[in-house]
């Protein structure tokens, strides 16, 4: 890296190498010790606690840099919902992806209802590279028959939008849910991932 960015300013490490650490964590089922291992392997010894800062640090900061760079995702959605345990306590992973499996938005929220899946519409829409979809497909679920029509009303989805309630439609959803749910719960993960998705669990809460 020919210049160091000041994100990475006062670090002694190397930014590839920190950038490296933050990816690993984050692409596959690795704990924290597991990526500490990893780099020790490669001659940088450093403390999993430490390769859980850059993640806090740097994290958000990849996700708002690459979002700008994915290809726009098209106009037919599948959308579901599925139950992870935060911190001891069951509550609901909304999701949305298209028609090719590329991911729109994510929601957690401590509820199943019509206002938690109104919330992820507003949320995905609210990010440019998400056209206003064509049609919307979900399970049979009832809160997506009032959650739909209302927030065509509230002008967050365009009175054209189908809702289609086929469940066969929505199986490359489902199969997707699987490979989080084997991420999140992986046990060397489970306590690392119950304060990240704590956080986002209580600013989800708060915001009903």
């Amino acid at each position: 890296m020919g210049t160091r960015l000041a994100i990475f300013k006062w670090r002694q490490t190397e930014a590839g190498l920190i950038l490296c650490a933050v990816r690993w964590y984050l692409r596959y089922s690795l704990s924290l010790r597991d990526v500490e291992e990893l780099l020790e392997e490669r001659g940088l010894h450093v403390d999993h606690t430490t390769v859980w800062r850059w993640v806090q640090d740097y994290g958000p900061e990849l996700e708002q840099r690459l979002r700008r760079h994915l290809k726009p995702t098209n106009k037919s959605w599948r959308v579901d919902q599925t139950y992870v345990r935060v911190k001891g306590r069951w509550c609901y992973l909304y999701r949305a992806i298209d028609s090719a499996g590329a991911t729109i938005d994510f929601l957690l929220s401590a509820f199943r209802d019509a206002d938690a899946a109104k919330r992820l519409f507003r949320k995905a829409l609210g990010d440019r590279s998400h056209p206003q979809p064509r049609v919307i497909n979900t399970d049979l679920a009832p809160i997506y028959s009032s959650a739909i029509p209302d927030s065509k009303k509230e002008g967050t989805l365009r009175n054209c939008c189908r809702h289609r309630p086929v469940q066969y439609l929505n199986n490359i959803l489902e199969q997707d849910h699987r490979a989080i749910k084997r991420r999140v719960n992986t046990p060397s993960r489970a306590s690392e991932n119950s304060g990240r998705l704590g956080e986002r669990f209580k600013a989800t809460k708060q915001s009903t």
